[in-house]
């Protein structure tokens, strides 16, 4: 995975085998550093730390994606881990977000997205993120960095 950027806690990829497909609107992770089960182990100050993150990266994912031709109307943020619970090491926290681009072709606007089993050959032809996009991405961030709604002082960090 491709790093986008990061916290003290938390890091944040574009997936290199993506969910939704670049031109769906593309797919990126946030993971905390420390493996977590779910949301539940987080303190309060990660918590806050990590919706403040969701917000600052899924704004610059809009943003950048829309600079580079990817009309993202939208992001969905999904906690799932579902087929981590075949894995002996078990399920993990992590949030997706996935783009949704409003002239999507297989994730289409308004529908729900579709996600079955990997090994079913659905993502095989999906493409990920490329250098530009993720680029794009991180000099969004930057600039929304400046504002005072993402100042860490704003959320109590």
């Amino acid at each position: 995975m491709a790093q986008i950027y990061q916290t003290e806690n938390f890091i944040v990829e574009a997936v290199e085998q993506p969910h939704v497909t670049r031109t769906d609107g593309g797919h990126l992770k946030i993971s905390p550093k420390v493996r977590l089960i779910d949301r539940t182990q987080l303190s309060p100050k990660l918590a806050i730390e990590l919706m403040r993150l969701t917000m600052l990266v899924g704004k610059a994912m809009t943003i950048g994606l829309n600079n580079r031709g990817i009309d993202v109307g939208r992001i969905n943020y999904q906690d799932n881990g579902n087929w981590s619970v075949f894995k002996p090491e078990g399920p993990y926290l992590h949030i997706h977000l996935y783009g949704r681009a409003k002239s999507a072709k297989i994730h289409k606007w308004g529908d729900a997205c579709n996600f079955p089993h990997r090994e079913t050959g659905f993502y095989d032809k999906f493409e990920p993120l490329d250098n530009k996009d993720i680029l794009e991405i991180q000099k969004q961030i930057e600039i929304l960095l400046r504002q005072d709604k993402y100042q860490a002082s704003e959320w109590g960090l």
